[in-house]
């Protein structure tokens, strides 16, 4: 009966948070991972959720249109950066790559590795955004 019970919340608590992000947007980092770890699991979820939901909420925002409309705009070099690994949203360049910042908006710089254009963040490395 107490198992019953538990599921028969879980569900409930479930559907009233999905209709409350869904009107509120989307909950992303920290906050939305603790909180949906705390209706799944309690406070050992709210832990669990809120780590989970920091790496996953801070892992990518786009860049900007200004910021991506610059970045379209710049000549290409006369040699482009060529690299062994895949480029992808999220994932590292390597150190050595060298960065031009965006004066407009110095969070972010730009290269071009593999021909193509990649926004980055300047002190991660980390691939923001690939301008097609």
């Amino acid at each position: 009966m107490k198992t019953k019970l538990m599921i028969l919340s879980a569900v409930m608590i479930g559907a009233i948070a999905g209709t409350a992000v869904a009107q509120e947007g989307t909950v992303t980092g920290a906050a939305g991972g603790a909180v949906t770890g705390a209706i799944v699991g309690g406070p050992v979820g709210a832990a669990v959720g809120g780590v989970v939901g920091a790496i996953a909420g801070t892992a990518i925002d786009p860049p900007p249109a200004p910021v991506v409309t610059y970045v379209r705009q710049q000549p290409l070099p006369p040699e482009t950066v060529v690299i062994d690994q895949r480029v992808a949203v999220g994932e590292p360049i390597p150190q050595q790559v060298v960065l031009m910042p965006i004066p407009e908006n110095p969070t972010y710089s730009y290269t071009v590795i593999n021909n193509q254009r990649v926004i980055v963040d300047p002190q991660t490395h980390v691939v923001v955004g690939i301008v097609e």
